[in-house]
């Protein structure tokens, strides 16, 4: 007696459809699963038995085979409990093969034969509807996710009674509605730009890395504030796209870091490891690979705070995303890439004491100190991040001024409105903003007029910039000329996206 059941598991972020083929014959009393399960998978033979048992439902006392296809590939979590479970009352014709065909069934059991939620369900619904499939069953508590994805039927199953009298036509389950995502809005933020004094220049430029996601380094004392805008940075950004939501959504899915109840990701995640990460928590790995902070941060803000006292190998690690938007990962058991397209801000104080060029606490570092600990950051890194800035100390008069700032949603305005033009620039392309733009796209959209490319000649070759800085200049200026409303690159634009990359250097 044989029955084919569809479940999914995941490979790195995406969804991977598993064929469970369930061989129930004569002999001793026994119960294999094959086709590279994990522990994980292993166990749930024990998990399917006492579920089936003490909802009612039969259990054979035969030799039972499950084989999950294809058998090369490693199966991992407990999200196939309920295929098996589905497979061994399909193959005791307790179930009809009908009632299961062009069917997917997620979830793990428990042992009393309730359903718990699993990671990773919005990548098994998109890959499910990928592939065509009409109807899929999720855990009840993955229902927020299953709300999600337009173009599949989406069941919520609370338990395994609910799920056979719904496939025996006896009570129907009700699929789940679907949600338009840029209608839920974006929560509140607990801080806002109107409290920062003074910076000006770097409230400008994170203005400006906001409405063209580009990177910036933040360089001053101790207390100037550093940390302080950096926290504020997402307060300004745009909102995400549909598309951005749920690329966003599904990695949070797939680590089992989903707020409670696996709402939709609508603010931009800000991740801020310790400088003390490892490259395997920053990158990503493992001996099947899982998304680092650079891939958790996907169409967010990577901060890094106090940026020399990371280990240099691990910022090296960094370059690739940086450049490429994406990191491969390479180990024995899998290869695999995961997207890394996100806004890195670092700080990081001048000297080891922190006071180098402070105008009122004198520096207490040897040049050779000074030398060194600036060091820490290579040349070829710095020649990623599009911005560095010089923060100066707040005076205290600044400080004392009771007129609250511009606020975040002011200055959102603005980003919003670059944001809108870049779209509209990029339709048909999976670019969403100007630092994303490769060399045809910085040919097409920066041209120049005679002014700026005789200013960017000039500055070219005094400052002894490289063939990237180059374009990285000419993407911060079209941001800049995006924010002024302006079509063509001006002087004015090159020559403040020139002062904003080199002023540490200055």
């Amino acid at each position: 007696m044989f029955a084919h059941v569809l479940g999914e598991t995941t490979l790195g972020i995406d969804g991977v459809s598993i064929a469970v083929e369930v061989d129930v014959a004569n002999g001793l009393p026994a119960f294999d699963i094959v086709g590279l399960p994990n522990t994980a998978v292993k166990e749930s033979k024990e998990r399917v038995k006492a579920a089936l048992r003490n909802t009612g439902l039969p259990f054979p006392l035969t030799h039972i085979t499950v084989n999950l296809a294809p058998a090369d590939l490693k199966k991992e979590g407990s999200g196939l409990d309920l295929p098996i479970a589905v497979g061994i009352l399909a193959s005791s014709h307790y179930l009809r093969q009908k009632e299961v065909n062009e069917k997917v069934f997620v979830g793990e059991l428990s042992l009393d034969g309730n359903l718990r939620e699993v990671s990773g369900v919005l990548s098994m619904i998109l890959e499910a509807r990928r592939c065509g499939y009409k109807e899929i069953f999720i855990p009840a508590g993955n229902e927020a996710e299953g709300k999600l994805v337009h173009g599949i039927t989406v069941y919520g199953v609370p338990d395994l009674a609910a799920l056979v009298a719904h496939l025996k036509g006896e009570q129907p389950l009700s699929p789940l509605p679907k949600e338009n995502l840029l209608l839920k809005g974006q929560d509140g933020f607990s801080y806002d730009f109107s409290e920062v004094r003074g910076q000006l220049v770097a409230r400008r430029a994170l203005e400006i890395a906001a409405a063209g996601g580009h990177s910036i380094l933040l360089v001053g004392s101790p207390g100037c504030g550093k940390t302080m805008l950096a926290r504020r940075l997402v307060t300004i950004m745009p909102p995400m796209t549909e598309a951005e939501a749920l690329e966003v959504t599904k990695i949070y899915s797939i680590v089992g870091m989903l707020p409670k109840g696996g709402t939709i990701m609508l603010e931009r995640p800000f991740r801020s490891p310790h400088h003390s990460v490892s490259a395997n928590a920053l990158l990503g790995g493992g001996s099947v690979p899982r998304p680092g902070e650079v891939t958790l941060s996907h169409n967010g803000v990577l901060f890094l705070d106090e940026l020399p006292e990371f280990e240099r190998n691990t910022l090296e690690m960094l370059r690739q995303p940086l450049e490429d938007g994406v990191v491969n990962i390479s180990r024995v058991r899998a290869a695999l890439s995961f997207p890394s397209r996100f806004l890195l801000i670092g700080a990081m104080n001048p000297c080891p004491c922190g006071y180098y060029g402070d105008r009122a606490r004198p520096c207490t570092c040897k040049p050779k100190q000074v030398e060194d600990y600036r060091r820490r950051i290579s040349g070829p890194l710095l020649d990623r991040i599009d911005m560095q800035i010089n923060l100066v100390r707040v005076e205290f008069g600044q400080l004392k001024h009771k007129e609250a700032g511009e606020s975040s949603a002011a200055i959102r305005e603005r980003v919003v409105a670059a944001r809108q033009r870049q779209l509209e620039r990029f339709a048909g392309s999976d670019i969403y903003c100007n630092a994303q733009m490769g060399r045809s796209q910085v040919e097409k959209f920066c041209t120049l007029d005679k002014e700026a490319q005789q200013l960017l000649e000039k500055y070219f070759h005094t400052l002894s910039l490289s063939a990237r800085s180059h374009d990285r200049i000419l993407k911060v200026a079209r941001t800049i000329a995006d924010l002024g409303g302006e079509t063509d690159i001006s002087g004015k634009h090159i020559a403040e996206a020139i002062s904003l990359r080199t002023s540490v250097q200055s």
